[in-house]
């Protein structure tokens, strides 16, 4: 396998790199099942990306008038407006889940469930294998009897009350279970270090559209990391991203020739 790496500026700038590079370090493989099965991608064996300024605006792609084809993603979907029931912030950033959903990220990181062994330990007060803390309404709240977690917001409590030296606060989207589902989330953690007076992010996607999902994605990652930072009072910091699934897919090569003047 071949570990493809890019050093990028901002995000427009780790965007335009992996679509241009893509091209030619690309695999191009029949996809068996999930989105788009039978289609065929381009695809990294694994791609790695360090974002120095990932606040730096715009967010978005960059695209010049001169190439004839359209941003893909419109900043309405991102903050919401005309024609978005739901933003993308919210989607990430809150509890929300709409009918035929199997999940959002928002409901993962936002209203986890307390169950199975850790409630029993909770209920029992067993603090020598769990950090209970008072149901507050914020960080771990109760609704018709039972307890969930807001991972956004213990963390950040967690770094305020305990310093800055930790390696135990990932936002876990992941479950187990979700092997079972028919399109488990792409998303499956997003890591947190606190250095040098700055919350950096370590971000992890086991399947990434290129296209469209990446700047869509970061753009939500970086606008929930500088909220983040501002509650815990650091700076807002860098960013590295990988995935063993980064792709391009058929549709869309047309498009990255087209903006890359190919």
């Amino acid at each position: 396998m071949k570990i493809h790496r890019i050093d990028a500026r901002d995000l427009p700038d780790l965007w335009f790199q992996a679509v241009h590079d893509i091209l030619d370090s690309g695999r191009r493989f029949t996809i068996d099942r999930g989105s788009y099965a039978g289609q065929t991608r381009l695809e990294y064996d694994f791609f790695t990306g360090h974002v120095r300024y990932p606040g730096a605006h715009p967010l978005l792609p960059d695209i010049p008038p001169s190439c004839g084809i359209p941003n893909p993603v419109e900043e309405s979907y991102i903050y919401g407006g005309e024609g978005y029931e739901r933003s993308y912030i919210e989607y990430l950033m809150t509890g929300e889940k709409a009918p035929g959903e199997s999940y959002t990220y928002g409901e993962r990181l936002t209203r986890a469930p307390i169950t199975g062994q850790k409630l029993s330990w909770w209920k029992e007060g067993n603090r020598e294998i769990v950090d209970i803390r008072d149901v507050d309404g914020r960080t771990v709240f109760e609704e018709k009897g039972r307890l969930y977690l807001n991972q956004i917001e213990w963390v950040i409590d967690t770094y305020r009350r305990f310093g800055h030296r930790n390696n135990q606060m990932v936002l876990q989207v992941a479950h187990p279970t979700d092997l079972t589902l028919v399109d488990p989330p792409c998303l499956r953690s997003l890591d947190t270090r606190i250095q040098d007076g700055a919350l950096h992010f370590a971000v992890y996607f086991r399947s990434w559209d290129l296209w469209g999902g990446m700047p869509a994605n970061l753009a939500g990652i970086q606008n929930l990391k500088e909220y983040m930072a501002a509650e815990i009072g650091v700076d807002d910091g860098e960013m590295i991203v990988e995935s063993k699934g980064l792709h391009l897919y058929g549709y869309a090569e047309e498009l990255a020739k087209l903006r890359c003047l190919r």
